[in-house]
Parts: structure tokens; C-alpha cells; sequence
């Protein structure tokens, strides 16, 4: 059963995004992002489910769909749902690498429903899993996961977005000798890729939404790596919702038994465009191609799966132009 339910899942990552790397390169990320959610909306309703949406689009007032409260599926097993249909909008709008269609889920109450504000995040491995902290410095971080790895400073990499508020922190980053990657979109990857072989990336460092820290906790608990947070809110409203959503203690450290707290969770994501962690969707005379990654805490399984969907065999409910 859990096999089948992660399977289902699958789909539904992947009919996002079937619909969404059709906007790739075309400068829309808004038509990008509508059909992406629309299609992960329309594949839920096929499922033996009765999910909640606790991380999803924002709130019902400004989101139509895959909205924070909604409840999706035909009626079942009652889990919480984590979303991102599509993550990096402006990268699959202007073909860029690393946008990715994301799920996450786990029994009903078991996932943190982040309010829509910032949240400062650590995370690294599973080899450097523990060495990390979120009121670390960069510095004593930088220096934690080199250890943990027996590599110098200056073979670590750092993941960071690409933002004016990092300033700072790169400048820290830079000075304790490791390198860095800078990325302009997309922290679920940034946090995800340290755990993954391959990917060249140890450590991810900065502020980013907080609602993708729960997906990119969600992975790292199953795949056994680090991940921690702490709100960073910018006005009383702010504060005010995670007051009525978060049920952890809004102004104390974010660790994975808050943000995730079961061992029965999964992550499930599929590549629109190509990138280090999953390759991008690809369209052929007779039919298409997704490249997806499973996650499963339970088991402590990561699987890569490749989706090869003939013409006129794709689900029914992605969209098309």
C-alpha cells in the first residue's frame, strides 16, 4: 500500500510537470505556475485521499487552487500535504536549470503549517548531519561540515540564493575559504542537493520562504540528512500568522521533529528543466519523458525514476496548448 500511494504521488508530480515544461523558455512564469497547479489539482482528485493542503499557494483569498486548508482527493486515508507545483517559476520561464514539480506528505497532523514568511535555514548531508546549527556562524558551520567530510575549507560548497539580503553572508562564506554556489531561485533544491551524491553541493546557507523549508525538511528526513530553520518575520502580520498556523514555538529553533514530525513521511519531485539533481522533462514525436526522485522515510529508500509516457497515454488531466 505504501508503495502504491508513493507511486500515485509520483503522478502527480509529474502531470505538473508535463504541463508546466510546456511554458519552458517562453517567458510566462505565471502561465508557467497556472498550469502546473492546475494539473497537480486535477491529479489529486483522482486519488483515494482525503489530504489537506497545510503548505500549498498561499492563502484561499489568494490563491484559487492548492490553497493552505484546501482538501483534495476522493475520499480515504487522511494525510497532510506539502506542495510546490512548481518551483522556480522564473526558471522554466526562461529555460533555466533546477525548476522542479514537488510534493511532499505524511499522516494527518504530522506536517508543520508554515505561515508565508521567511525563514533562515541550515542544511547539509547525512555524513555532516548533527555538525550544523542554524545560530552558527557561517564560519563554525563551514568548518563543521569539512570536518565531518575530512575535506579543507576550501573543498566545501556552499548553496546560496542569489539575493542583496546574502551579502553579508557570502562575504562570511568567502572568508572562511569555501566556495560557493550561488543559485537565483529555487532553496528546495539548494537544501536537497547536499544530500545527494554528485550534485558538488555540501551545505546550503540562507533566508528563504518558509513554507519550502518544510518540503526541503520533509526530504532531508528521509534521506537522513540536517535541516533546521528559525522565522525571520518582517512585520506583525507576519508574526500574527504563524501565531495562529505553527504549532512549534514560533520564536525557538525549527528542527525536523517540528517541521516533520514522523518517521512515515515522503518527498516526491520531478525535473521540468535539467539540472544536477533531476533532469528536465522532455517532449518527442511520440510521446515524453519526466526524470523524478522518491523519498521515503520509512523505509529509508531514495529512488530515481524515469516516466516514459507515450502519445495519447499521458494522464488525462494535464493540460495542453
Amino acid at each position: 500500500m505504501r508503495t502504491t500511494r508513493i507511486v500515485e504521488m509520483l503522478e502527480v508530480t509529474e502531470a505538473a510537470a508535463l504541463a508546466a515544461g510546456r511554458w519552458m523558455g517562453r517567458g510566462d512564469k505565471h502561465a508557467a505556475d497556472k498550469a502546473a497547479v492546475e494539473a497537480m489539482r486535477s491529479a489529486f482528485n483522482h486519488l483515494d485521499i482525503s489530504g489537506e493542503i497545510v503548505i500549498g499557494e498561499g492563502e484561499r483569498d489568494k490563491a484559487p487552487m492548492l490553497y493552505i486548508g484546501e482538501k483534495v482527493g476522493a475520499g480515504g486515508e487522511e494525510i497532510d500535504i506539502a506542495v510546490d507545483p512548481l518551483e522556480g517559476t522564473n526558471l522554466t520561464a526562461y529555460g533555466q536549470s533546477n525548476s522542479l514539480a514537488v510534493l511532499a506528505f505524511g499522516p494527518k497532523g504530522t506536517l508543520l503549517n508554515a505561515p508565508d514568511t521567511y525563514m533562515y535555514k541550515v542544511a547539509t548531508g547525512p555524513l555532516a548531519a548533527g555538525t550544523v546549527h542554524v545560530d552558527a556562524t557561517p564560519a563554525e558551520n563551514v568548518a563543521a561540515v569539512a570536518k565531518a567530510l575530512g575535506r579543507p575549507a576550501g573543498d566545501i560548497v556552499v548553496c546560496i540564493l542569489d539575493r542583496e539580503r546574502h551579502t553579508d553572508l557570502i562575504a562570511e562564506v568567502r572568508e572562511a575559504g569555501a566556495r560557493i554556489r550561488l543559485i537565483s531561485d529555487g532553496d528546495v533544491f539548494g537544501a536537497v542537493a547536499t544530500a545527494i551524491e554528485g550534485t558538488g553541493i555540501h551545505l546550503y546557507l540562507g533566508v528563504g520562504a518558509a513554507p519550502e523549508g518544510v518540503l526541503a525538511a520533509a526530504a532531508m528526513r528521509c534521506i537522513g540528512g540536517e535541516f533546521m530553520g528559525r522565522f525571520r518575520f518582517r512585520n506583525d502580520e507576519e508574526r500574527a500568522r504563524a501565531e495562529r498556523m505553527a504549532d512549534c514555538d514560533i520564536d525557538g529553533v525549527l528542527d525536523m521533529d517540528c517541521l516533520v514530525a514522523t518517521d512515515d513521511a515522503a518527498f516526491i519531485a520531478t525535473g521540468v528543466t535539467d539540472g544536477e539533481l533531476l533532469r528536465g522533462v522532455k517532449y518527442f514525436g511520440k510521446g515524453s519523458r519526466t526524470h523524478s526522485v522518491a523519498m521515503d522515510a520509512s523505509t529509508g529508500t531514495v529512488r530515481f525514476i524515469e516516466t516514459v509516457y507515450k502519445t495519447g497515454a499521458e494522464p488525462f488531466w494535464v493540460r495542453r496548448d
